[in-house]
């Protein structure tokens, strides 16, 4: 039994909402999300800038599609999709391509902490995700011998994060910081199993 595609209006309105977001996620990448970058996604679209937010309940909702967007683009890169600590340099190198999306992320981020912000449920989730999975990586390394294992998983997870976004906003400050090398030196020698 085949699951047939939606037709009609919605269907070729779900299209047109993924096509926004695809070019929005390239537009934001190099350009950032300010200014004239709307109107730019509108331009390849092929739309009036207004016309955008009839697929959108506003910026916020457009700009977290984007987010999400930029995820699954990373998981899919990776491969297998997981996040692990031997992914962090692969994806700051990433970020570090994609100025105008790591910027949006780090913006978007440190406003979506209200319950109430469109983006709140969205960073809610995914720090809870990123956590979970590099737990179970550490974990699973832990198991092996190749991390330390006097600090518990969960907690080694959240330190990584936590350098991992603390290094991104360094960058965003100082384009000489090199996310990817503190992330590999903080794995090498912060998670490292102390000496025997």
């Amino acid at each position: 039994m085949s699951i047939s595609k939606p037709r009609g209006p919605y269907a070729k309105g779900a299209e047109r909402r993924e096509q926004i977001v695809r070019t929005a996620t390239d537009v934001f990448a190099t350009e950032g999300f300010e200014g004239t970058a709307l109107k730019r996604v509108a331009e390849l679209v092929g739309v009036k800038e207004a016309t955008l937010f009839h697929y959108f309940t506003g910026k916020q909702e457009l700009l977290t599609a984007v987010l999400a967007e930029r995820d699954r683009r990373s998981r899919e890169a990776g491969g297998t999709g997981d996040v692990g600590l031997s992914s962090l340099a692969v994806v700051a190198e990433r970020n570090r391509r994609e100025p105008g999306l790591t910027t949006l992320y780090a913006v978007a981020s440190a406003t979506a902490n209200d319950p109430g912000h469109d983006s709140h449920g969205y960073f809610q989730d995914r720090y809870a995700q990123l956590v979970e999975e590099l737990r179970q990586d550490i974990a699973h390394r832990q198991g092996a011998g190749s991390v330390r294992t006097d600090v518990a998983p969960d907690i080694l997870a959240r330190l990584v994060i936590a350098a991992f976004d603390g290094l991104q906003l360094q960058w965003l400050y100082d384009k000489d910081v090199d996310m990817a090398d503190g992330l590999t030196q903080l794995v090498d020698v912060l998670l490292a199993p102390p000496a025997a």
